[in-house]
């Protein structure tokens, strides 16, 4: 394999060790250099040889137990990237319920004027993609979501916001995503959610993974389910080739509003 074909591996600290892919961004997606790193960050979590294993946007972290390990699975991690293999997992297919503009998207109609759009069209945009879950950061339970419309890419504000109420929806360049907490932020708010993203009391914390999918939909009421009287809905996809096979359930929504 070529070497501009092949991700950079160099140590951090005296136990760690930094799989950087930043580089293959022109000759691979996002998603499949993301489904490599998932892959292999599964099979280091499946080992004793770490203290932790930390995904990132384009990267991959290895915190080791004993420094000793480390040229053993530098020369792993050239292999296993070598012998290419995308991540399969199941992933879900997450619905997020979201009001737009108002007191809940400040920013929308800045927005749309930014882009010479109406409030609908870029609402309509938005919540017409089906966007991958890349990694979790910034905060517990934050996802950084790809596939954003063109279409909506919008610089960040020029002055960040002290504080940004938990469950906004907002555009930041080329990326939207979801605060799970109330933080400082400098993203345009387009909208906000009810639905929880993270609970450190739950089983898994968070409740969005890499790999999963979000879809945003579009509601009169910030405490409106997406689909009329129904749950809202989470599929498991148990085939990402195969979209029929899916099994439906409930994910857990919080109605209160974080203070702003």
């Amino acid at each position: 394999m070529s070497d501009d074909l092949r991700p950079k591996l160099f140590r951090l600290g005296e136990k760690a060790l930094v799989l950087d892919c930043a580089g293959l961004s022109g000759s691979s997606s996002k998603l499949e250099i993301q489904r490599q790193i998932w892959h292999i960050a599964d099979i280091c979590r499946t080992c004793g040889d770490f203290d932790d294993v930390v995904p990132g946007n384009n990267n991959l972290t290895l915190f080791f137990k004993d420094s000793k390990k480390i040229p053993f699975w530098s020369n792993q991690i050239n292999t296993l990237w070598s012998n290419k293999r995308l991540q399969d997992k199941p992933g879900k297919l997450i619905q997020i319920p979201v009001q737009y503009g108002g007191e809940y998207g400040p920013d929308l109609n800045a927005v749309a004027e930014y882009h010479k759009l109406t409030v609908q069209e870029v609402i309509a945009i938005h919540t017409s993609t089906q966007y991958n879950v890349l990694f979790l950061g910034f905060q517990p339970g934050f996802p950084y979501l790809d596939g954003l419309d063109k279409r909506l890419f919008t610089p960040r504000l020029a002055t960040p916001r002290l504080s940004i109420p938990a469950g906004s929806v907002g555009i930041g360049g080329e990326q939207t995503g979801i605060y799970p907490a109330q933080s400082p932020g400098g993203w345009q708010l387009i909208g906000r959610s009810s639905l929880a993203l993270f609970d450190a009391t739950s089983e898994h914390g968070a409740l969005l993974a890499p790999g999963d999918r979000v879809q945003f939909v579009s509601v009169l009421s910030i405490s409106e389910q997406p689909i009329s009287e129904q749950p809202i809905s989470v599929q498991v996809i148990s085939d990402l080739s195969s979209p029929k096979h899916t099994i439906s359930k409930p994910a857990k929504a919080s109605h209160k509003e974080s203070s702003r």
